[in-house]
């Protein structure tokens, strides 16, 4: 209960200064191979407490699935927004992140008068915003970010693997496992690889 109470206690203190829309924003792929770089932004309703949610990392993918059906359903908004390995490349990937965190927040509706965002702050944004360090285990709103984020990046890596399954996309979902290293050294870059990113291991045997 107390750790529970610790992931409220920015966003209550905030409300309590007068913000009345506080969403929380964060992005998961970003050291992924292949595939999107995927951002959320969540405003959760202080009315409907969803017990449980913690950082996207600490939990199943059971319940990963479970409580992004809760936040979605729940949550006074939310959004979610992906960038591709073309606009990746095209920008690098900290652009990239950025992009597409900007992008989630102002698809909000209505938009939030805060913004707490995981580690960063997001540029062009027109309202408040902080970025708390380790933001997605010590605040819902971006811990409920980061599992809406992750569930739609793993969904999306599944569609991939349907299309496409030499590189194991369904298991290590684009990231630099031995598996996909050893795919991308038998079969080279697919379509939805970033082509900027080189592990050296992997371009010494490419």
């Amino acid at each position: 209960m107390v750790k529970t109470r610790s992931y409220r206690t920015l966003e209550n203190a905030l409300r309590r200064m007068g913000f009345v829309y506080v969403a929380g924003c964060d992005e998961v792929g970003r050291g992924c191979l292949a595939g999107p770089v995927v951002a959320s932004a969540v405003v959760l309703d202080p009315s409907r407490y969803i017990p449980r949610i913690c950082d996207s990392k600490t939990v199943t993918a059971l319940e990963r699935d479970r409580l992004y059906e809760r936040i979605t359903r729940e949550a006074v908004c939310w959004s979610v927004v992906g960038v591709e390995p073309t606009e990746i490349d095209r920008i690098n990937i900290h652009q990239a992140s950025l992009r597409a965190m900007q992008r989630a927040v102002m698809a909000l509706a209505p938009l939030p008068d805060m913004v707490l965002v995981d580690a960063f702050r997001v540029p062009d944004l027109p309202m408040a915003q902080r970025g708390v360090v380790h933001g997605d285990t010590r605040c819902t709103a971006i811990a409920a970010a980061s599992i809406v984020a992750k569930v739609t990046r793993d969904r999306a890596m599944l569609e991939l693997h349907g299309r496409d399954p030499r590189y194991g996309f369904d298991r290590h979902k684009g990231y630099a496992t031995r598996e996909h290293l050893d795919a991308m050294e038998r079969f080279g870059y697919s379509d939805v690889h970033r082509r900027s990113f080189r592990p050296p291991t992997l371009f010494d045997r490419i």
